[in-house]
């Protein structure tokens, strides 16, 4: 088990070391953390269950969990709906109470109930006091439609699965691209998935970090408005590299259209209460627009954020509205960790189309990875 364990996290150094260059991009004011990801927050753990299969399976889970017993040691989180057109279970609690208690899972739509389904099983395997001395738990699980390469229909994730994956989450490096949730997506018409990327303060600032990992499936989001850096790649590429389709569709969907989505999950060690935590969630969607996404009519983009570090202990006397830590008020820093979680954001969807590769899928679709060398080109001087 430990040779496997090993080895598994080898293979994971080699694929996060692969996607950390990212064409050599380098941005903004503030430095990356050690795994340029959101495990460079001290306790974030990250786990991938992918499932590729034959012609037609391509989807799986990606478990992301703010420390190693968050039932006991609850976080304070905020949500944020950028536009609605999505799924992220548990929010009406977290925004009501002002924390996380239990596990954070993303997968794809038809799947949400099996994965809420394998988070109980997991909360109540390993805190058998749920429901008796203590509440109930209210999973968080956030999904993407991954059904254009995926036969979606099938729900070939496990709720068994689910409980397996929340406790192989570990910390430090992980993979990125047509991983885990990502498995399946696609965003402005190239395969896209999982990416991540972190941003350290310097330490007149706070020396605080914020990481960031995003499901980007912003596939009908249009390609020309693309951009890389603040160069206007899409435009470039936009008649290039599209999907195709060795044959027709088995099914044209009918009704109301998805215009794609993307799930934000940001992690911060400065200490920051429910209130400050959406606000940090809205700048996100500053990092969002830098690459072109505008939030489609149909779009389901959805976010989160955490504090390792302004936490609520179970067996503290329940109350919301009591203070548990101090929390942080100057300014600068408050500023500093605004433009930080921008910057990782943007990175972090970058991240996930660096580091996904051409994907052939359900009736013969093919998705084809970003053109990395040719990206390198145009974002070298003079090309820009």
């Amino acid at each position: 088990m430990m040779r496997w364990k090993a080895a598994a996290a080898f293979l994971a150094t080699l694929l996060c070391a692969a996607s950390s260059a990212r064409a050599g991009i380098r941005f903004g004011f503030f430095s990356a953390g050690l795994n340029d990801g959101i495990t460079d927050v001290a306790g974030v753990r990250v786990a991938h269950l992918t499932k590729i299969e034959g012609t037609t399976v391509r989807t799986g889970a990606t478990v992301v969990l703010s420390g190693s017993d968050p039932w006991n040691q609850k976080v304070s989180a905020a949500t944020e709906a950028l536009n609605g057109n999505g799924e992220m279970t548990g929010t009406a609690w977290i925004n009501e109470a002002g924390y996380l208690e239990t596990p954070i899972v993303l997968t794809d739509t038809l799947d949400v109930g099996r994965a809420d389904d394998g988070v109980i099983s997991y909360m109540m395997q390993r805190y058998p006091q749920i429901g008796l001395k203590d509440d109930v738990p209210l999973p968080v699980v956030a999904e993407c439609d991954d059904g254009a390469l995926n036969d979606i229909r099938g729900r070939h994730v496990s709720a068994s699965e689910i409980a397996d994956l929340i406790g192989r989450a570990v910390p430090g490096q992980f993979a990125r691209g047509s991983v885990g949730a990502g498995t399946g997506m696609i965003a402005f018409g190239f395969k896209a998935g999982i990416g991540s990327a972190s941003r350290v303060l310097p330490k007149e600032a706070g020396g605080f970090s914020v990481g960031v990992l995003v499901n980007d499936n912003t596939g009908s989001a249009p390609r020309r408005l693309l951009r890389i850096d603040g160069v206007h790649v899409g435009e470039k590429l936009k008649d290039r590299y599209l999907p195709l389709h060795a044959m027709a569709p088995s099914a044209t969907r009918s009704g109301r259209q998805s215009d794609g989505s993307i799930i934000v999950v940001i992690a911060t060690d400065a200490p920051l209460d429910s209130r400050q935590l959406h606000a940090i969630a809205r700048r996100a969607e500053l990092g969002m627009g830098r690459v072109g996404l505008t939030s489609q009519a149909s779009s389901g983009d959805l976010l989160l954020a955490f504090s390792t570090t302004y936490v609520y202990r179970r067996d503290a006397d329940f109350n919301v509205l009591a203070p548990r830590a101090p929390i942080l008020q100057n300014d600068r820093a408050i500023n500093a960790l605004y433009q930080a979680t921008a910057e990782a954001t943007e990175a972090a969807i970058y991240d996930a189309l660096f580091s996904s590769k051409t994907m052939a899928g359900r009736d013969g679709l093919t998705v084809f990875g970003l053109p990395v060398e040719e990206v390198r080109t145009m974002l070298a001087p003079p090309a820009r």
